[in-house]
């Protein structure tokens, strides 16, 4: 049975036939974040897929991952395309290098995952909050509910961590 939803008067569907997405986002639903381990040679990957980017291996097992990161890129949307987005510009959109497998399985590499910028209760951040996110930013992972067994991960800034003075934001107009 799919799962579907709506967000921001958006309709969406993960399909039967998707079994790594409804897998990844039941956890979601769950307010847990799971990526997959290669049983072969135990690295995690991200998004998720049905073999190991690494080594080719078809035979992942789920693993709880602490959804915490920093900053490696953004974007924002001054101008939103999608209607149901419109009143909600600038939006931002993240990609996070998460803190766990750093560096694996080869210098710079890391596990990055993208999302959008939240309050802590997983709404799209206002204006203000937009403008103190840049490269740098320590985050932390939410969850924004959206129907029964689908909720969508978001990224809010981490109170608990220590950020940047100044983290890096391309010039402003």
């Amino acid at each position: 049975m799919p799962v579907e939803g709506e967000y921001l008067g958006m309709h969406l569907q993960i399909n039967d036939n998707d079994g790594e997405n409804l897998t990844y986002f039941a956890h979601c639903a769950d307010h847990e974040f799971h990526l997959q381990q290669c049983q072969s040679c135990k690295l995690l990957c991200y998004p998720p897929r049905t073999a190991c980017p690494w080594c080719a291996e078809a035979d992942f097992d789920w693993v709880p991952v602490e959804g915490k990161g920093t900053v490696h890129s953004y974007g924002e949307v001054h101008h939103a395309i999608q209607p149901a987005l419109k009143e909600h510009a600038p939006y931002q959109i993240l990609l996070v290098d998460l803190d766990t497998q750093k560096d694996q399985p080869e210098e710079f590499t890391s596990l990055r995952v993208a999302g959008n910028t939240a309050t802590v209760e997983g709404e799209l951040a206002p204006p203000d909050v937009v403008q103190q996110v840049g490269i740098g930013s320590r985050m932390r992972m939410v969850f924004k509910d959206v129907a029964p067994g689908l909720s969508l991960p978001m990224w809010t800034l981490d109170e608990e961590a220590d950020q940047p003075d100044a983290p890096w934001r391309y010039p402003q107009e």
